[in-house]
């Protein structure tokens, strides 16, 4: 599929509602921003079909010992980079399972680094760094659908047998060309022309909030709603996890205390304690017998 010329991306379009911006008072500018942001939330709900697909593509392949792995460059790189970050300390993943690779490394994270997103070759080589395996999710970021540092990835990461996901704000560009599942935020213009940091990254924001937040879910890494495997690291987190135990038990703060320093502050085995009456070593004896499997340890 050839890359789309610039004037057929809608990305770099100018948008009619925002002509004369520059002439326009703060508040004015303000409402404008909002009633395009509106927009977002209605493009992403579109793509709930090719959004479950990639959950469910992501959950098999971790399930199967596979990992995902993020790619892009400018803003999409640095949203991919803070979703894998929030992914270990949220859910109680590895590190390894969720991770992103941003053109340019880590030198832009938190400014330009000039041509990075243009280097095929480097993309090649940061994903043969990974070692892919036919377990792992790619997913490609690229609100233009173009960038040559994630149409590379995509295309390494097929022919390795890696399943490739596309999240992009234009359907027929090239990024599609090697993804498998295409997830097409269609925004339209934004209201800086071409300034796709605005509604195209929030909405691959909200794509990758539903992407690991449904896959930790699907993946038991959530009981009801509550976050059972947050790393307990700082006094304020500390403070959480009782409440969730708290919460999810039943039982009244004090008990919930104790079952969680019997546990060795792991919320997991203190919600078996308490829910079931048994100590800690039978608790995790419980979780060992159950592989993990909350609810299954909980008789539930």
């Amino acid at each position: 599929m050839p890359s789309l010329p610039q004037e057929r991306r809608r990305t770099e379009h100018r948008n009619p509602a925002s002509r004369g911006l520059d002439h326009l008072p703060t508040k004015a500018i303000l409402r404008l921003m909002n009633q395009e942001d509106r927009k977002v939330a209605i493009s992403v709900g579109r793509e709930i079909p090719s959004i479950a697909r990639a959950v469910d593509a992501i959950v098999s392949g971790i399930r199967q010992g596979g990992r995902l792995i993020y790619v892009g460059a400018g803003t999409s790189g640095r949203l991919a980079v803070l979703d894998a970050a929030e992914c270990p300390p949220t859910f109680g993943v590895a590190p390894a399972i969720v991770q992103a690779l941003i053109a340019g490394g880590r030198r832009a994270l938190t400014g330009a680094v000039e041509g990075a997103e243009d280097s095929a070759s480097n993309a090649v080589r940061d994903l043969r760094a990974k070692k892919l395996s036919r377990n792992d999710v790619v997913v490609g970021i690229a609100a233009s659908g173009t960038t040559p540092y994630v149409l590379s990835a995509l295309a390494f990461a097929r022919k390795r047998g890696a399943t490739t996901v596309a999240i992009t704000s234009n359907r027929n560009a090239a990024v599609a060309r090697d993804a498998q599942i295409v997830i097409a935020t269609e925004v339209g213009p934004e209201i800086v022309t071409g300034s796709t940091r605005l509604k195209a990254g929030t909405s691959q924001k909200l794509v990758l909030n539903m992407l690991s937040t449904a896959a930790m879910v699907r993946l038991g890494h959530v009981y009801d709603n509550l976050m059972i495997d947050v790393a307990l690291t700082n006094e304020k987190l500390r403070q959480r996890g009782l409440r969730i135990l708290t919460e999810a038990s039943g039982a009244d703060p004090s008990a919930a205390e104790h079952a969680l320093r019997q546990s060795g502050h792991n919320l997991r085995a203190a919600l078996v304690m308490l829910k079931n009456g048994l100590d800690a070593k039978a608790a995790r004896a419980r979780l060992s017998l159950a592989k993990g499997n909350l609810r299954l340890a909980l008789g539930e």
